[in-house]
């Protein structure tokens, strides 16, 4: 089986009277340490995609396992616990928080367990250094380029060692000179860390240096031709 296995996932919303799908019978299966784009039009259900594969929006039906374990046969305390454990967020707005410093807003996921270890520091510097930051640790997001900002929020997402890593338009907000070294890092790091790896984005150039690009239409995901 593979690392993360998604089968039959169907999505509906009710509008009034109305039942709108928007996922309908959607497949996936990827492994750690490759990595996915998923592109489509703005509506096309992408980020009600990332909102179930993270745990964080129930399916209306369908299973999604990652490594043997479904998430959505825990309760809600244990759902919390198993998303912080084994699933990184990178956000196209960073979630920064903006009174903490670099170092401090890498650590934010280990302070679910009450206080950073000397483990988690260590890995967190290990982590800035990587994504070339190591000279920034002492700076709060207000200091810090877009870029810069993005780059943090890559190293807080691999914090945990997670096994499923997932980016909401990770370069959106990002010139191009930017948005090309937040994609290479987004090809290089997860990959060196053995992470599953899945991108929403609109950018067919990020997405076309992914190792495989699927295109979400009519509710499943779908091989680019």
């Amino acid at each position: 089986m593979s690392d993360l296995c998604v089968k039959d996932l169907c999505k509906t919303y009710s509008n009034g009277q109305e039942q709108i799908s928007v996922l309908d019978g959607l497949c996936l299966e990827i492994n750690r340490g490759d990595n996915l784009a998923v592109i489509g039009p703005s509506g096309s259900g992408k980020s009600t995609l990332l909102q179930i594969l993270g745990v964080l929006d129930a399916p209306s039906s369908g299973t999604v396992e990652l490594q043997g374990s479904n998430p959505y046969l825990l309760g809600e305390n244990q759902q919390a616990k198993f998303r912080n454990q084994h699933i990184g967020f990178i956000f196209q707005d960073h979630h920064l928080l903006p009174q903490w410093n670099v170092l401090e807003n890498t650590l934010l996921p280990s302070l679910a367990f009450g206080k950073a270890t000397a483990e988690h520091q260590k890995r967190a510097r290990d982590l800035l250094d990587r994504v070339g930051l190591s000279h920034r640790l002492g700076h709060v997001p207000s200091q810090l380029s877009g870029g810069e900002r993005e780059r943090v929020a890559v190293a807080r997402a691999l914090l945990l060692k997670p096994t499923l890593l997932l980016a909401d338009e990770p370069t959106g907000n990002l010139d191009s000179e930017n948005a090309k070294k937040i994609g290479q890092l987004l090809l290089e790091v997860p990959k060196e860390q053995n992470a599953i790896l899945i991108v929403v984005t609109h950018s067919l150039e990020l997405a076309s240096s992914m190792a495989a690009c699927r295109e979400l239409r009519h509710g499943k995901l779908v091989e680019i031709t």
